[in-house]
């Protein structure tokens, strides 16, 4: 039987187990995975609200949302990952479902901007984000904006 939870807490709401949890999480994905090392500590999680799925005590899936005009004029989601371990089990397709539905409950706007690494437009646009044609390097790695109305 799974022990699946997911979370959705701000920065002052973690417990120093979860947010150990979860750096580890972005570190493993984005720095040792993607072989990408880039200032994970940007001083933006604390502005952030944080949603997670976690079993045991392991992030499987990451994100983090931000209100209008924090880092964009429209919400974003951003820092979108699932561990290697979770893969294939729709975690990822079950994180952005719930990362909108919060900026629509929280924030009260559909309107989100992402900026989506290349491979991901599809599986972004399954959920209603629009390409924009920006594409630009971020850390190396070709990302695109997306827009969702």
């Amino acid at each position: 039987m799974s022990s699946l939870v997911w979370k959705i807490k701000t920065f002052d709401e973690f417990t120093v187990p979860e947010l150990y949890a979860v750096l580890k999480a972005r570190i493993d994905v984005f720095v040792i995975e993607q072989n990408c090392p880039y200032p994970d500590l940007d001083n933006y999680d604390q502005k952030a609200v944080h949603i997670w799925a976690e079993e045991e005590g392991e992030v499987l899936a990451y994100c983090r949302i931000f209100d209008q005009g924090i880092k964009y004029d429209e919400t974003s989601i951003g820092r979108v990952l699932t561990t290697e371990k979770a893969r294939g089990k729709s975690l990822g397709k079950q994180l952005i479902q719930y990362a909108v539905e919060t900026i629509e409950n929280r924030f009260h706007t559909p309107e989100i901007r992402i900026s989506a690494q290349d491979y991901l437009i599809r599986f972004y646009s399954g959920f209603g984000f629009e390409n924009t044609g920006k594409k630009y390097l971020e850390d190396d790695i070709p990302h695109t904006e997306m827009i969702r109305k």
